[in-house]
């Protein structure tokens, strides 16, 4: 049938219907799954991804914070310690609900957990002072204030304030780190007891197979990613987890001590034990949230608190630049979508770490395994939370991928973020210095906040001597205060004492 246009003349045909859309799931339109170019089934592979990941620190974060005697655990003034097997059920159970309410509200694929820096910070250095009630009182204040930095808009503002430059050298620093964090971990590069601050294996050679495990790990992955094998990094950790298994069973390696330099770094890739056990929960609600106030005076737990605020506030900010330019969310200006929603769930993630007793939980580096596996929404993130609280239950099976496995991960992610630094321009000195001193602090001294900190100083002293004050944003001095006094927080508590 044909239609005649009575304007022209000309003959018209019917427009061909298009196709029937099939209605979208509710899963799909929550997490705008297809909206962001993912997939279901990518998702829950990142998600799975990120986990095995990061599920070290279910057995980590008990050997930093506790024991199972008073023997070997990290005593506080008062000679109180934590058991490890607490620790470690309320890690699983904070890492857990946490990460699920950040995949629910923030819809981005970030795991939350207990953060290293802050975790060695309280049993080093805090619990020398207070309890360890007292210690996680403070980490709960902590939260709090991070908590009403975002909900006012603080800290969105702040990261706003943030060049878009170093905002690339932070995403590119952070790669640099997890990469030299996968390297430490793994053996592959160690201290040395003279000479170099670090070097190749032991004495310049490759002696340990855990190593050698790392390094076909690391090639395996490597090659399933650059041919762009869909699961390419999970069916590398799964591979490689298999191969360290088999490599155990035969040559019987056992764990790393200082009688074993050669064992495996954390966790031995056999299954012992009962699998299934139920979490010892008694530590929920141990914390004393003014004690530390009563016993060292206002003035030292105020300086403690600035410390674990700086902290948190800087790493969960460059973390989150980085992860979110690395899964392709971010905008031009490096912000990403429910910027604040996702500062404020950070923040309570501090308020419930301290309230569990398993410290400060904060958004982990190690999402860019799940990321660069291809996850972009936040049900890679609920996949992970369910996985934590699972590992509350099944701690034998978290403690089946040996660290080198998950170490070959962090280096090939490290070397995906390495490609942001096409957005600094090198040419222009006064971006090159402060974008150069971000990336390389970062690694040496093992902290994204130093790193973040000797960027923003640097940044606006350059602008300011070179004329270029004017473009400094106001709250960019406010912060590069604030890193001198945490910088110089030493000598300050020094004075403080006398």
């Amino acid at each position: 049938m044909t239609i005649l246009d009575t304007t022209s003349g000309a003959p018209q045909h019917p427009a061909t219907p298009e196709p029937p859309q099939p209605p979208s799931s509710f899963l799909d339109r929550f997490f705008e799954i297809t909206k962001r170019g993912s997939t279901v089934a990518r998702e829950v592979r990142g998600g799975l991804v990120t986990f095995f990941t990061m599920a070290y620190i279910v057995i980590l974060n008990p050997l930093i914070l506790g024991g199972f005697s008073a023997d070997n655990a990290p005593t506080d003034v008062a000679g109180g310690w934590l058991s490890a097997a607490q620790v470690g059920a309320v890690t699983g159970l904070t890492a857990g609900v946490m990460t699920i309410l950040f995949g629910l509200v923030a819809n981005l694929p970030f795991g939350l957990a207990a953060g290293l820096g802050i975790n060695s910070f309280l049993a080093v250095a805090v619990i020398q002072e207070v309890t360890w009630a007292e210690a996680m009182g403070l980490v709960v204040i902590n939260g709090i204030l991070i908590v009403l930095f975002g909900v006012t808009g603080a800290r969105t503002a702040i990261f706003r304030a943030v060049p878009k430059e170093l905002k690339a050298a932070i995403t590119v620093g952070i790669g640099l780190f997890i990469a030299f964090i996968g390297f430490v971990d793994s053996g592959f590069v160690r201290a040395t007891t003279a000479g170099p601050p670090v070097q190749l294996g032991d004495n310049g050679s490759i002696t340990s197979v855990p190593t050698m495990v790392f390094i076909v790990g690391l090639l395996v992955m490597g090659v399933l990613v650059a041919r762009k094998v869909q699961g390419g990094l999970l069916i590398g950790i799964v591979a490689t987890t298999v191969l360290a298994g088999v490599v155990e069973a035969f040559l019987k390696i056992g764990p790393g001590s200082a009688d074993n330099p050669g064992g495996w770094h954390l966790n031995t890739p056999v299954l012992s034990g009962q699998l299934v056990s139920a979490p010892d929960l008694s530590l929920v609600g141990q914390f004393d949230m003014f004690g530390a106030f009563g016993r060292i005076g206002g003035l030292a737990a105020t300086m403690l608190v600035f410390t674990l605020v700086f902290t948190n506030f800087f790493d969960a900010m460059g973390t989150m630049t980085g992860l979110a330019k690395s899964a392709g969310v971010a905008h031009k200006d490096g912000t990403f979508p429910r910027l604040k929603s996702a500062f404020v769930v950070e923040g309570l993630g501090a308020v419930a770490g301290g309230a569990t007793s398993g410290s400060s939980n904060t958004v982990y580096i190690d999402s860019a395994a799940g990321i660069g596996e291809g996850a972009r929404t936040g049900l890679a993130s609920v996949v992970t939370g369910v996985l934590f609280l699972g590992s509350m239950f099944l701690t034998p099976l978290t403690s089946v991928v040996p660290l080198e496995v998950a170490a070959a991960a962090l280096v090939v992610v490290g070397a995906m973020m390495m490609a942001q630094i096409r957005e600094i321009k090198f040419s222009k000195f006064s971006v090159a210095l402060p974008a150069f001193l971000t990336i390389v602090t970062m690694p040496l001294s093992y902290s994204i906040a130093n790193g973040i900190g000797v960027g923003f100083i640097s940044w606006a002293v350059i602008s300011a001597c070179s004329g270029k004050a004017r473009k400094v944003h106001p709250l960019m001095w406010v912060v590069t205060a604030g890193f001198l006094v945490y910088f110089a927080r030493g000598p300050i508590n020094a004075l403080l004492g006398a």
